[in-house]
């Protein structure tokens, strides 16, 4: 063999190495985030897989279904706000399909009007009536989509710093998520992805947190830590894919089919999504805008009280059942 031949395949061969030890450095990885935030709650199967969910607090009350964000699991409601909550509510928080440790059948059930489809399944299995959906951030999308999808059985809307509709620049922590090809999204989540996401996570943390703080016990009591599995990639990859032209149809929809009432919290300084395209616009579909001074994106976290304030007036304010 010449020494040209022998330089191209070890050329050949470096390349082959680091995403072998990318890939080993990722289940490992992995097996440590399911250790450290093992399931929480029950399962329930559906269609299109099965959705890991909690359900706490008086079975005859009000319920409130909890829907998380981008990259996010039911932690985010469970680190503050699910327990105040329960007290007087039934609370249903959700991992959104193929998030946390729910699954979905396909990348392509990360589309808005699917993962309304899957979750309205959900209620109706455990027999949840007129809820009332409080949805952040992509959260808010979904629980948007529910609305339009099956208005006679949503009670009101209580959503926090929600996605409503498309924002031309997008939050530049999430840019790295956008992978058009599935065989792509799955060969980057096994190998690079996830050893990227924990040489970046903090600079990426202070942006979703900004002005706020990330607090230290995220990676585990808020869930952080599952972030760093090739599902989770693969979820919130196609999350963020499929994400157009889905708002940009469901945005046209509202001034017609828009229907169910509520309102809207946003943080003012909110570095995530802009508070005057995203909510105040909404009030012109009926459902009030509230923007909170000092406050950022992650308000489930860092404002649960003046979350679950806001919730309570919200319930107030919906006609009566």
């Amino acid at each position: 063999m010449s020494a040209l031949s022998s330089l191209a395949l070890i050329a050949l061969a470096a390349p082959a190495a680091l995403m072998g030890a990318s890939h080993l450095k990722t289940r490992k990885l992995a097996r440590e985030a399911r250790q450290l935030v093992p399931p929480i709650g029950q399962f329930c199967n559906t269609v299109q897989g099965k959705i890991h969910y909690i359900d706490i607090g008086p079975r005859d009350a009000q319920p409130l279904v909890l829907i998380h964000g981008l990259s996010g699991q039911l932690q985010h409601f469970t680190y503050a706000m699910a327990e105040a909550l329960a007290k007087d509510h039934r609370v249903i928080a959700v991992d959104r399909p193929g998030c946390g440790y729910s699954t979905r059948a396909s990348d392509a059930m990360a589309r808005l009007p699917e993962q309304a489809k899957t979750l309205l399944e959900v209620l109706d299995k455990l027999q949840v009536h007129q809820p009332v959906l409080v949805g952040h951030s992509l959260g808010g999308a979904v629980s948007l989509a529910m609305a339009l999808q099956a208005p006679e059985k949503i009670r009101g809307l209580a959503l926090l710093a929600p996605l409503t509709h498309p924002s031309q620049q997008g939050a530049e922590a999430f840019k790295g998520l956008i992978v058009h090809t599935s065989i792509m999204r799955h060969l980057m989540a096994q190998t690079v992805a996830v050893p990227t996401a924990q040489r970046t996570a903090e600079p990426v943390l202070q942006q979703i947190f900004a002005p706020e703080t990330c607090p230290d016990d995220f990676l585990i009591k808020a869930g952080g830590a599952l972030g760093l599995r090739p599902e989770s990639f693969v979820a919130a990859s196609a999350d963020a894919s499929f994400l157009y032209p889905a708002i940009e149809i469901q945005a046209a929809r509202y001034a017609k089919e828009l229907s169910t009432p509520g309102s809207i919290l946003f943080g003012a300084e909110d570095a995530i999504l802009d508070p005057q395209s995203q909510g105040k616009t909404m009030e012109t579909y009926g459902l009030s805008c509230q923007i909170a001074p000092k406050h950022g994106h992650m308000l489930p976290i860092t404002a649960p009280a003046l979350c679950n304030d806001f919730i309570r007036a919200t319930l107030q304010a919906l006609p009566s059942t």
